[in-house]
């Protein structure tokens, strides 16, 4: 099968782009660049402000690197030229201006918070991964993940780490509609599953780096078999898309102290869902599975008299 999926996320009308759409981007195809590209890069995510206020050669100077270096990062981003990028990441400062009510919450959480800074910066990070996530989605890829899921024999899940937590939730949900799939997150025994896979079935490997060895090596043995490979990762170029014939992207950063963490398994849970949803839709009794799958945990809650007694 062809990898789809976003090639480089390229392409973007400035003009209907969603807030901080630009730095989401970037973001995702940081891994990618050459260095000195990828310094321009981290410039832009760091102070979006700051380089729509620079001229060329004020970036240049700050990445440590050329003018012409500069070009070729906005064109690999999908821009014609520096001021087409200027003027792109204006438009979307004063956007998230407006969504953050000119208060500092989309910064990194430093040792000097309060608590309640804290809590304000990892609630605004959590919600602009699932909402970034959303606003990036690639809805015919979605569409075809589906598809080939709602027509699968089996479906097994790869992920280790955090990514582990979202592979099980895949599993339990699809389970509560009847659908076989299995969740791993040990390496042996990803590669055996893997290995006993064909044409038939689809093989789902989540990573947020996009470049975990053992998931990278699981899915690609899975696509060895026949199997269809899909990918959710935050980072469209990395390695585990050349093991995969259908690439999903989440949008969240890692911050200090790892709250981006949280963000990232948020974001991942959001597409989760979405694929889930659109199975769900397509598989014939969904409705009385859940049903039945609900009156069977149901009897192992507590029940009112008891928690008056």
């Amino acid at each position: 099968m062809r990898k789809v999926g976003p090639e480089s996320g390229l392409g973007a009308d400035a003009a209907g782009a969603s807030p901080l759409s630009t730095v989401v981007r970037v973001r995702s195809l940081l891994p990618s660049l050459p260095p000195a590209e990828a310094r321009v890069a981290q410039r832009v995510i760091d102070s979006p402000e700051a380089v729509a206020n620079s001229t060329i050669t004020e970036l240049a100077q700050a990445c440590g690197t050329s003018e012409t270096t500069v070009i070729r990062f906005c064109r690999a981003i999908g821009f014609s030229g520096y001021p087409e990028l200027r003027l792109t990441l204006a438009t979307e400062a004063g956007r998230a201006q407006g969504v953050t009510g000119g208060r500092d919450v989309g910064s990194d959480i430093s040792t000097d918070d309060t608590l309640e800074q804290v809590v304000e910066k990892i609630a605004f990070a959590d919600a602009r991964a699932v909402e970034e996530t959303a606003n990036q989605l690639d809805i015919q890829v979605l569409d075809q993940v589906v598809t080939a899921i709602a027509a699968a024999r089996r479906v097994d899940i790869y992920g280790v780490g955090a990514s582990a937590f979202v592979a099980s939730d895949f599993q339990q949900k699809m389970h509560r509609i009847g659908r076989t799939s299995y969740a791993w997150s040990d390496a042996h025994i990803m590669l055996t599953s893997a290995a006993v896979l064909g044409p038939n079935d689809v093989a789902v490997g989540i990573s947020h780096t996009g470049s975990t060895v053992e998931t990278i090596d699981a899915l690609s043995v899975a696509k060895r078999r026949g199997a269809t490979t899909v990918a959710l990762t935050n980072f469209p170029r990395s390695p585990i898309a050349d093991a995969a014939d259908l690439v999903l992207t989440t949008a969240a950063r890692e911050t200090t102290f790892r709250s981006g963490a949280t963000a990232s398994r948020l974001a991942q849970l959001t597409v989760i869902d979405c694929v889930f949803v659109g199975i769900a839709q397509r598989t014939t009794g969904t409705r009385e599975h859940l049903e039945a799958t609900l009156e069977a945990v149901t009897v192992r809650r507590v029940r009112p008299e008891r928690r008056r007694r």
